[in-house]
């Protein structure tokens, strides 16, 4: 029989009291957020800054710290001359069709490496994990010319079917999923006789929808400033928003108050979709946080 110390029996005590309460922060904690918090946001106002004077303002040699009264003018000097309507409205259904692909197949494949049982799961895992060290840089030349032998050069098709799921994401998924799912739940289900789509409908989807909030934020992110790949799968007439943009500061002397204008046209759906969905995202950080 084991005793146990009176010091080790008065630190749990503690650990127990303290386990209820609400930690509060002190006035240095505040003043450190608040210095990260304008050094974050500082791109962000910088940017607007520049969006709302003329070149000659933004490359003077005092370059002005408030916002002016070119904002509108700008704005709508770069949707024209860019064509950001299209460009917007395809980048939206690229990124959308990729971060629904994304988040269903990954979801599926993260709970079939999770919690299915099959032959050679470990060695298909690491092969799937093996695929992130990979350049994409280096797929480059095989996928524009399977893009263009299928018919797709210059379609939207080249950029989201090559896109569709994520190794990344299948990995993400399988590991929040080998914690956050326990076994006995799908076995019960099993038990009331519940086939695998129903158990996927109504148990592992509820169970993961914090991490796919999650990943269909990252998700979407990387999608909407995408670049490259874009870039040379797509045409000047069918552009997104970040090969548009491209394109409004390729010319010779380009104006960067204009640039600034498109970049800020850019960053505001984001920043949207961060407003209504920020909450539900920082709630499945911290639940996979605390899972882990």
């Amino acid at each position: 029989m084991t005793t146990t110390s009176p010091a080790a029996r008065t630190a749990r005590g503690r650990l127990r009291v303290g386990a209820g309460r609400q930690l509060h922060a002190g006035p240095v904690t505040y003043v450190v957020l608040i210095i990260a918090g304008l050094i974050s946001i500082l791109p962000l106002y910088w940017t607007l800054v520049a969006a709302s004077h003329t070149q000659n303002d933004v490359l003077a040699a005092t370059p002005p710290l408030v916002p002016g009264g070119r904002l509108f003018h700008n704005l709508s000097a770069a949707w024209q001359q860019a064509h950001l309507g299209k460009a917007i409205l395809n980048t939206i259904v690229v990124s959308g069709c990729i971060t629904a692909a994304t988040l269903f197949f990954c979801t599926l494949a993260g709970y079939s490496f999770a919690k299915m049982r099959f032959r050679g799961r470990n060695w298909l895992m690491t092969a799937v994990i093996a695929t992130l060290t990979i350049p994409p840089q280096l797929s480059v030349v095989p996928l524009f010319m399977m893009m263009s032998n299928i018919g797709w050069g210059g379609h939207l098709e080249s950029v989201i079917f090559p896109t569709l799921v994520s190794a990344f994401g299948v990995f993400f998924m399988r590991q929040y999923l080998l914690e956050a799912l326990p076994y006995e739940l799908i076995e019960a289900a099993k038990v009331d006789g519940a086939n695998n789509f129903r158990i996927v409908y109504s148990i592992v989807l509820p169970v993961a929808r914090p991490a796919m909030m999650v990943l269909g934020m990252l998700t979407f992110v990387q999608a909407w400033n995408d670049f490259f790949w874009p870039y040379l799968a797509l045409n000047q007439q069918n552009p997104t928003l970040q090969v548009a943009l491209g394109q409004l500061s390729a010319s010779y002397t380009p104006d960067q108050s204009i640039v600034m204008a498109g970049a800020l046209i850019s960053a505001l759906p984001l920043l949207v979709v961060f407003v209504l969905f920020g909450k539900q995202i920082v709630g499945g950080i911290m639940s996979g946080a605390v899972k882990g």
